[in-house]
């Protein structure tokens, strides 16, 4: 999936970095952009649009990322908030944040041929929802309101889950049996931020149980990794993102509690405010799960323009995994 170890982490010290333009530079994290799950989404939506045909249907957005939304939009997508949307009999994709149970009755009761896009990361913890909650556990979902995996997790047994949004949430749990409490997380939350929630929840029920495996996702915390490597060098980091996309809002946190003196949250290299690069020598260029990397080079192309030529990547970690597509959209094998 990825390496346990940095590989090369590359940062020169500011002390050793001269150049005829004036020592500007760019730190370029690695791994940024698509993961895994979000490369099988859009691949699931772009091989149903050739299998089907255009229109097809997508219950809220594929991912989290208007260039990718308004870029299938333009191939024939429509995106719709819910499945009473969709005509009968249609094709609509689920997307790769999850949908509970009811969702899925619901395009049943439509005629609905339903593609599930979503990743299997996500998967992993509705059935660590429907496992606990069988079992008569409280399930402290940790995670932030209103979003659509964490409605899609909770939905899976809604009498047992209790949303956590933050430490600051964790005094209004109530809970039936202290004995039988474990905590559950969104996948794409801070890290740090996560677990300061559940060592509150901890203190408040020392019983409290960790989930069998860790749920904040693999390519979250790696790209959270690899800012905290170059945010204290960094006098500015850009996080290429959209602004309803959960693990860029992070990074840029992430930026920020790592000792970045600035950071800032763009979709595209137009947003980019020339004053924020007043006085700037090291700026840091990452970018969320959701993004193609068409929208990093654009950044890095426009910054070049203002003589931040000298890129140099850090390294923390290589992403290896593929997500199979779902069973529907696989070629047949001969």
């Amino acid at each position: 999936m990825s390496s346990a170890i940095p590989l090369n982490v590359g940062i020169a010290r500011s002390a050793g970095v001269t150049n005829a333009d004036g020592g500007k530079r760019v730190l370029l994290a690695e791994p940024r952009g698509y993961c895994a799950g979000v490369d099988r989404a859009v691949e699931t939506v772009e091989k149903a649009l050739e299998k089907h045909g255009a229109p097809i249907y997508v219950r809220k957005e594929i991912v989290h990322n208007r260039h990718v939304v308004e870029t299938l939009r333009e191939r024939g997508v429509v995106f719709v908030d819910e499945t009473d949307e969709v005509p009968e009999g249609a094709v609509v994709v689920f997307s790769a944040h999850g949908v509970s149970p009811a969702v899925h009755e619901s395009a049943a009761t439509r005629n609905l041929h339903t593609i599930d896009a979503t990743c299997p990361l996500v998967t992993k913890v509705h059935q660590e929802a429907k496992r606990f909650a069988r079992d008569d556990y409280d399930i402290l979902l940790i995670g932030h309101e209103g979003h659509e995996e964490v409605e899609g997790t909770a939905g899976e047994a809604p009498e047992h889950v209790q949303l956590v949004d933050g430490p600051a949430a964790v005094d209004k749990v109530t809970v039936r049996d202290e004995s039988k409490v474990i905590w559950l997380s969104q996948t794409t939350l801070s890290v740090d931020e996560t677990m300061e929630t559940v060592q509150r929840l901890r203190q408040r029920f020392p019983g409290l149980q960790d989930p069998p495996s860790d749920d904040i996702c693999y390519a979250t915390q790696n790209r959270q990794v690899a800012v905290k490597a170059m945010a204290p060098e960094c006098d500015l980091v850009i996080v290429v993102g959209s602004r309803n996309s959960s693990n860029s809002v992070r990074l840029v946190e992430v930026a920020l509690g790592a000792g970045a003196k600035a950071a800032h949250l763009v979709d595209f290299a137009r947003e980019v405010e020339p004053a924020w690069l007043d006085g700037v020598r090291t700026i840091g260029i990452t970018s969320g799960a959701s993004v193609p990397e068409i929208l990093v080079r654009g950044v890095l192309d426009m910054l070049a323009e203002h003589g931040y030529g000298d890129v140099q990547p850090v390294t923390t970690a290589n992403e290896t995994l593929v997500f199979a597509l779902p069973r529907e959209l696989r070629e047949a094998r001969h």
